[in-house]
């Protein structure tokens, strides 16, 4: 088959190498924005008087009837049509003869593939954005109904200071939304027209490009013709924000295998968002919440793959940029798996408070309470400090928790401590307790929802 770039080609390509320069194999998921970008560009031409009318009618139609096409998944690429591109235009010239071939003036395939994922990128990120937000009004839900259930807080993972749950739910919320505005912030770089670049330093015809990017809906076109076709900062952004959006995922997946484990059993996912073991039938796997911690090292690879590609290349468009896409459509398709899937278990998990008590009643966590109990009584921190850890050993020996020692010992420790250091030790005094702003008294996580409400509208 003859090439549409081929005139000044005599040998052509055996299959095996066709098939492997060939894009055609996942480019093919540009297809309406190839033909969205088409149509912009034919229109332009007319308006331009570069197109005769008639000319410019007839393939906005053939291109109108590609698309039903595409949407009913009814279009057939060949390998040797390499990319969406070409395969696009060899099936608009069957469908409407020679003057499809027109529908290439003034453009290059160098700005058409940049111009596609442009389109594709600013349209999948909006559907993320929107995905993050279902995913906080989940984490808002199950925080609400557990801001005054308290659970031991960890550091080093070893037990901390008791905390409420809410508060601790409510942590991922913030992240979720730093990811949201990172999203947002990279849209300005995403909503950028290269169409009408050419391959690398502009056209001859008088096009106008700001009238293709307007069809197109972009906010503005680049300004250099170069950076146009070279540039793919805005992938690589895409997929640094997408990393640490899974970076995130992947952590609040490990808090949810811990959680759900028989050693806490502070949480019991959904049958929807578990499953079972092939030979222990009395195993109940959080395997969604492991899958996402697992692909979280492949959006990862996308990123430093492509970051490789990059690194040595000269200006303008080379062929090593064709690796720019596969790593792209892998890593929309993780994030649009995996916030569904990480707002479903969220949603729908039973929150044992039973065992969160139970956990934070059988504990040291409310250590820092006595230390603090006794600063505020005037002995410097680190004497309190010392004292308190005394405390704690001796209570180790004996198999007592704080809240149990008689008060004639605690005494003994320190003069200062009275019979109302019984409810300062309480789990629930603790945690009300530490209202300053943005800390785990129950007011102020009431606070932060009232905030977050609003974020998310």
């Amino acid at each position: 088959m003859t090439k549409l770039w081929g005139g000044r080609f005599q040998k052509t390509a055996e299959q095996w190498v066709d098939e492997f320069g060939a894009s055609i194999s996942f480019d093919q998921k540009l297809v309406l924005e190839d033909l969205q970008g088409s149509m912009a560009h034919v229109t332009m031409l007319s308006s331009c008087k570069i197109l005769p009318q008639q000319d410019a009618d007839l393939i906005l139609s053939g291109l109108q009837t590609l698309q039903q096409k595409a949407e009913n998944g009814e279009l057939e690429y060949s390998v040797s049509n390499e990319d969406i591109h070409l395969n696009l235009e060899k099936l608009l010239i069957d469908e409407i003869g020679p003057v499809g071939g027109k529908l290439h003036t003034g453009r290059s395939r160098n700005d058409q593939v940049a111009t596609d994922m442009h389109l594709y990128l600013k349209n999948r990120v909006t559907e993320i954005i929107e995905l993050i937000e279902g995913f906080q009004s989940a984490i808002v839900e199950q925080a609400e109904t557990h801001v005054e259930t308290v659970v031991p807080g960890y550091t080093h993972l070893q037990r901390a200071q008791p905390i409420s749950f809410g508060h601790h739910l409510m942590t991922y919320f913030w992240m979720l939304q730093r990811d949201k505005e990172r999203m947002q912030e990279s849209l300005k770089r995403i909503d950028v027209s290269p169409l009408g670049t050419g391959a690398m330093s502009g056209t001859s015809f008088p096009i106008d490009r700001e009238l293709s990017a307007e069809l197109l809906g972009f906010s503005g076109v680049y300004q250099n013709s170069l950076d146009a076709v070279s540039d793919r900062d805005f992938i690589l952004e895409f997929l640094s924000n997408a990393s640490m959006l899974m970076m995130h995922l992947s952590r609040f997946a490990e808090e949810i295998i811990l959680w759900s484990s028989e050693e806490f059993r502070f949480i019991e996912l959904d049958d929807t968002f578990s499953t079972g073991s092939s030979i222990m039938p009395q195993k109940k796997n959080p395997d969604m919440a492991e899958l996402v911690r697992g692909k979280t090292g492949r959006v990862y690879g996308n990123l430093f793959g492509l970051l490789t590609t990059l690194k040595g290349l000269p200006l303008a468009y080379n062929k090593d940029m064709q690796e720019d896409k596969e790593g792209m459509f892998d890593t929309v398709h993780t994030l649009m798996g995996s916030l569904p899937i990480f707002e479903g278990m969220i949603r729908t998990m039973n929150v044992n408070t039973a065992s969160m008590e139970k956990a934070v009643n059988s504990d040291f966590s409310n250590a820092t309470e006595l230390a603090d109990y006794l600063a505020a009584k005037g002995m410097p921190f680190r004497e309190a400090h010392d004292v308190t850890g005394k405390l704690v050993f001796t209570c180790i020996q004996r198999g007592y928790y704080l809240k149990d020692l008689p008060l004639e010992d605690l005494q003994a420790a320190s003069p200062l401590i009275e019979d109302d250091i019984y409810e300062t030790l309480l789990p629930q005094t603790a945690v009300k307790r530490r209202n300053s702003l943005g800390g785990t008294g129950f007011d102020q996580v009431h606070h932060q929802l009232g905030l977050a409400k609003k974020l998310i509208g």
